[in-house]
């Protein structure tokens, strides 16, 4: 077999939540290009990878928040230890393509533009937790709560977006990226910024963890630095 033909190698099997689906599926595919052992991913809303993981489900490698991963460990459902953060990312906000931007370069920016959207949608994820916290800190949660669409799990709030059902979205900046019928305005300013640690770890069904935290090694090695710019977070 030659160094590039994976075809005679069973491939690990990974799943993730979708804010890091396009960056692993990049990292992967890299990986098999140059013979080294293949990843197959699956990638569903973040709660429901948590959920299969927790249920015993044949997988190799997860990819998650990194306090996600960290409760895998703590009920002993990824291995101790193994759990490696890859990419700090940022929430941004969008609006429809053709719309009016707000200006959301200050805290007191993007209240106001809270407040005065028609609609405002955000994930299920963490940093559509964190965006709640931040509107009851702000006083505002009440007043703002009928106006909220939170994404079905494993629907973009992008799509949203596009298709008029939000008129103001915030997510993963790495969800944003690429997506069309939307403008993506900027990350929320540093005073209010929603960072999130994305981090893999090695599930504890797995019959190969030592292929696995190869896996691991490689995705957090300075090599996928680039990659994972282009994807709009940044290297941890």
């Amino acid at each position: 077999m030659n160094r590039a033909d994976t075809s005679q190698i069973t491939p690990l099997r990974g799943i993730s939540s979708m804010a890091t689906r396009q960056l692993l599926a990049e990292m992967a595919a890299g990986r098999a290009s140059t013979g080294r052992t293949p990843l197959t991913l699956e990638s569903v809303g973040g709660v429901d990878a948590a959920r299969r993981v927790r249920e015993g489900e044949a997988f190799d490698l997860v990819f998650l928040a990194s306090d996600a991963i960290a409760k895998l460990a703590a009920s002993g459902h990824v291995l101790p230890a193994s759990q490696v953060n890859l990419v700090r990312s940022q929430v941004a906000v969008a609006v429809k393509a053709g719309a009016t931007a707000p200006d959301i370069s200050t805290e007191a920016g993007v209240r106001q533009a809270v407040l005065q959207a028609a609609t405002i949608g955000y994930s299920t994820g963490p940093s559509g937790t964190s965006l709640l916290a931040l509107f009851e800190r702000w006083g505002i949660l009440r007043d703002v709560q009928p106006k909220l669409r939170q994404a079905p799990a494993g629907v973009p709030v992008a799509a949203m977006v596009a298709s008029g059902d939000a008129a103001l979205g915030f997510q993963q900046r790495s969800e944003m990226v690429d997506a069309s019928g939307i403008q993506v305005i900027g990350d929320l300013p540093a005073e209010i910024a929603i960072e999130t640690i994305f981090s893999g770890a090695v599930c504890a069904v797995s019959l190969r963890a030592n292929e696995a935290r190869a896996v691991l090694a490689d995705f957090a090695s300075a090599d996928r630095d680039e990659v994972k710019r282009r994807n709009g977070m940044a290297p941890f």
